[in-house]
């Protein structure tokens, strides 16, 4: 019923809908892939007229689909008015050409726009841009407007989020769900709010509530079918997921969430191997400070990165003697540990088939480099990302010396995250530590 109405918003009839019926437009061409190919075609078919309203409504509707520059492009050469204005400060802001932004909000006033919207856009804006102390002064001419307006409520939410207030925030967005309980971004964010402060079901409930109106919110549903897999309803996950891909099909992150979700269901536990895998692990992960070395040893394997008995058998004899302070004590000290364990330097290096013995120093300094790369350089999710900074991995090369069940092993952190940090770490030509 909803997707009717919402398909009657034509952007190039004679006369230009409002605001709002853009908006609703928007949520209509981004519910579906085919809804945005059908726009898309009809934006082509319109995108070489040169009037002044066909410039206008063309430079909207590439803003719907996010093609921001050729947005802007065609909405300079409109007539002015507030929506060129309003929607030409939203390209420039998401371009981060925030001044521009600005200057256009300032010059939509003058053609009829709204106060109160247009104070709230530069508010967001100038969140945008890191100039809290500004988006502060803004929302201040906006108080009397406390306790009316669902919007004001939304943006004074999400700078106090963006400033490390989440209380503040929560409290905000509830008030603007209080006032328009259909608001969308309200509803996100509280969910997304209540999920990292560990209330899952209350995260659970928001973001049921937005997904059971129309037209589909892609986010809401993948971040809802995060929260099944995690409390184990796989069924309900994945009842999310399909919604997703019915709409989808291509979507990268749900057909990959598909299988990890398939898998959890279908998984096998080999009790025996798994028993025999933790004692070749537990020796092997052993650190290095259980054992009593002198202070040079501690001191060089320190410096050198080696934590565990595992990362010995990865480095050869000769690599250690020919680290600065390390001597022929501080080896016989080692080799006397790892014979007791059954255990030698290098052998992990030598079971490696194929591998190269020798390397160019350019690659070597290369990798170097990148190893030393912060973890951030990763784009990864809010939640990969919180997880690894909980356990404290800050460098790839802190990363990469963690198993697969080290990070399994941080609250929250499921297979969706470690799937997302292996095609990560693949993507550069690294992978996660194996044991075996």
């Amino acid at each position: 019923m909803e997707s009717t109405q919402y398909t009657t918003v034509d952007l190039f009839a004679d006369e230009l809908p409002s605001m709002d019926e853009i908006d609703t437009l928007s949520k209509y061409v981004r519910s579906s892939e085919s809804n945005q190919i059908d726009f898309a075609e009809q934006i082509e078919q319109n995108i070489s007229r040169t009037g002044q309203q066909a410039c206008l409504a063309t430079g909207i509707g590439l803003y719907l689909l996010a093609r921001y520059d050729e947005a802007v492009n065609k909405l300079r050469k409109a007539a002015q008015c507030k929506h060129k204005f309003i929607y030409l400060a939203r390209c420039l802001r998401r371009l981060g050409r925030f001044d521009e932004a600005l200057e256009s909000l300032d010059k939509s006033l003058t053609h009829g726009a709204e106060t109160l919207g247009v104070a709230l856009e530069k508010t967001a804006t100038c969140r945008d841009a890191g100039n809290f102390q500004e988006a502060e002064k803004l929302l201040k001419t906006c108080a009397n407007f406390e306790k009316v307006s669902a919007e004001y409520h939304f943006q004074l939410g999400r700078l106090q989020e963006v400033q490390g207030m989440y209380e503040q925030a929560v409290e905000n967005y509830k008030a603007a769900i209080e006032l328009t309980p259909s608001h969308r971004q309200a509803l996100f964010n509280l969910a997304y709010r209540c999920s990292l402060g560990g209330d899952e079901q209350a995260a659970i409930d928001y973001y049921r509530q937005i997904v059971s109106r129309a037209p589909v919110y892609t986010n809401a549903l993948l971040n809802l079918a995060v929260l099944y897999e995690d409390t184990g309803e796989y069924e309900k996950a994945g009842q999310c997921v399909d919604k997703v891909l019915k709409f989808h099909p291509n979507h990268q992150r749900a057909r990959l969430f598909k299988k990890d979700i398939e898998s959890s269901k279908t998984m096998y536990y080999d009790e025996e191997k798994e028993k025999r895998k933790d004692q070749r692990t537990q020796i092997l992960e052993t650190p290095i400070s259980d054992f009593e070395l002198s202070v040079r040893s501690r001191n060089c394997f320190r410096k050198m990165g080696i934590r565990t008995l595992g990362d010995l058998l990865r480095i050869s004899e000769s690599e250690l003697l020919s680290y600065k302070n390390f001597g022929e004590t501080s080896l016989r000290e080692i080799k006397v540990i790892l014979e007791a364990k059954g255990l030698r330097l290098g052998s992990a290096l030598e079971e490696q088939e194929g591998a190269e013995t020798s390397a160019d120093e350019a690659a070597i300094d290369e990798t170097k480099v990148l190893l030393g790369k912060p973890v951030e350089d990763l784009n990864l999710s809010v939640r990969a990302r919180k997880c690894l900074q909980k356990l404290n991995i800050q460098t790839l090369a802190e990363l990469v010396r963690k198993t697969d069940a080290e990070l399994l092993g941080c609250k929250n952190f499921g297979v969706t995250s470690l799937n997302e940090i292996r095609q990560a770490l693949e993507n550069l030509g690294l992978s996660l530590r194996t044991l075996e």
